[in-house]
């Protein structure tokens, strides 16, 4: 199993396991788990024009009876600790893989961005039934260290079996976070065969975009998922001479899920 896929895995099973040490409530009791098989489809690094797909799989768990409650499939793990119905709020988390030069030989003389760790908190607002905002502000550990916020609107409809949801996205990055992935220093345009000039990018909007999920729920127990994504850069981001050089300022990915839910007893 990947690193990837073991980080979602502890992570989405962390309330069951807190349940399952703990006799106090509110984890005790019966729950319905929700297991997803996924493949995402996504840029092999911020600004490349290339694509590479990672299988890995999720976890979420909610009390019987309770309808399940929307999620786009491009959110960051997360976790409701206060719910008002209406309002959400939680922590939230997010992995980043690696960016190595060893893998993508345009990179040579370009620093190396070990995976990150993000990790943070987010606020999920429903004025109406059918409509969804969302902010996700997190932290990057071990690899970025910059702050980095994903702001979401979409809007969700439900056809009998089947769950459309489309909306925009916007991404805002610290300094910290755009120096890693779009800045190059002097040393680093010396080194490289491309790129002749330094360029060092400030904290901004990072992209702008959309994106679509259509879902059908076979039956109780299985259901399925696509989507689509698309960001433009946009800023400092769209002015580096790396997505210039070596990839595009727009960013697709996509993908899928299965879905299998049963009920159990922690």
């Amino acid at each position: 199993m990947s690193f990837r896929a073991k980080f979602i895995v502890s992570f989405l099973a962390l309330p069951a396991l807190v349940g399952s040490a703990s006799a106090q409530m509110p984890w005790e009791g019966d729950w319905t788990v929700t297991v997803k098989g996924n493949v995402g489809v996504s840029p092999k690094y911020p600004g490349s024009d290339e694509l590479r797909a990672i299988p890995y799989p999720s976890l979420s768990l909610r009390r019987p009876g309770s309808p399940q409650r929307f999620s786009a499939p491009d959110d960051a793990i997360s976790f409701g600790l206060l719910d008002l119905g209406a309002f959400r709020a939680g922590p939230s988390f997010r992995y980043v893989g690696a960016r190595k030069s060893s893998d993508h030989p345009e990179l040579t003389g370009l620093r190396n961005v070990p995976w990150t760790v993000e990790g943070g908190a987010f606020m999920e607002f429903w004025p109406a039934e059918f409509a969804r905002a969302r902010v996700d502000v997190r932290y990057g550990f071990r690899g970025h260290e910059g702050v980095v916020a994903d702001f979401a609107a979409d809007g969700v409809h439900r056809y009998g079996p089947w769950t459309m949801a489309a909306g925009p996205r916007l991404v805002v990055a610290s300094r910290d976070n755009m120096s890693a992935y779009f800045g190059v220093s002097a040393a680093e345009a010396l080194a490289n065969a491309t790129i002749t000039q330094a360029y060092s990018p400030d904290g901004g909007i990072r992209s702008a975009g959309a994106a679509a999920s259509l879902s059908y729920r076979f039956s109780q127990q299985w259901a399925a998922t696509g989507y689509a994504r698309w960001d433009r850069l946009i800023g400092p981001a769209a002015d580096s001479p790396v997505p210039k050089a070596f990839g595009s300022l727009n960013q697709f990915s996509f993908g899928g899920s299965m879905a299998y839910s049963f009920d159990t007893r922690f």
